[in-house]
């Protein structure tokens, strides 16, 4: 093989990633996540409802309608769990502790993915692309001191936001 087709290990963990997606139950955002630490794959999440109950795939979305500070509206589907937080609530279920980790995953994560990044110790999230409505994560993770870099600096949009 030669080496210029071996991928580097961001690259590699976060095809992983993109796999990972496919799992999804939610196709307004199809999104996988992978939790590595020394190389090693610790735990990984996709979107989707809490276990039992239906998937939009099956039911539909549960769309909600946010009214932000600054009286912009947006619409969210609240009926999945987010790929970050089902692999954060992974690391729990089978007791791995995630502090000093990376994690991988296909847009910044939203504002409340960012504060469970934050407080189970990750300390690096590299994202595919940026997500819309990043902005306030990008400023969670600057001042945690958690490390953010994306592959590209395409921008992310949602059907219907």
């Amino acid at each position: 093989m030669h080496k210029d087709t071996r991928p580097s290990w961001d690259a590699y963990f976060m095809e992983i990633a993109n796999t990972v997606s496919k799992r999804a139950t939610c196709d307004r955002g199809r999104s996988g996540c992978v939790i590595v630490r020394d190389k090693q794959i610790l735990v990984t999440g996709y979107v989707g409802s809490p276990v039992g109950l239906p998937h939009c795939d099956e039911a539909g979305h549960q769309m909600k309608k946010v009214i932000h500070e600054d009286d912009k509206m947006t619409t969210h589907c609240v009926r999945t769990v987010h790929a970050e937080q089902n692999a954060i609530c992974q690391a729990a279920k089978l007791g791995i502790a995630l502090q000093g980790a990376t994690l991988y995953c296909r847009m910044t994560p939203c504002r409340t993915c960012a504060m469970m990044i934050i407080n189970c110790g990750v300390k690096r999230v590299v994202c595919e692309k940026k997500y819309h409505a990043g902005s306030e994560s990008e400023q969670m993770f600057k001042k945690a001191k958690v490390v953010l870099e994306y592959f590209s600096e395409e921008v992310l949009n949602y059907k219907n936001q």
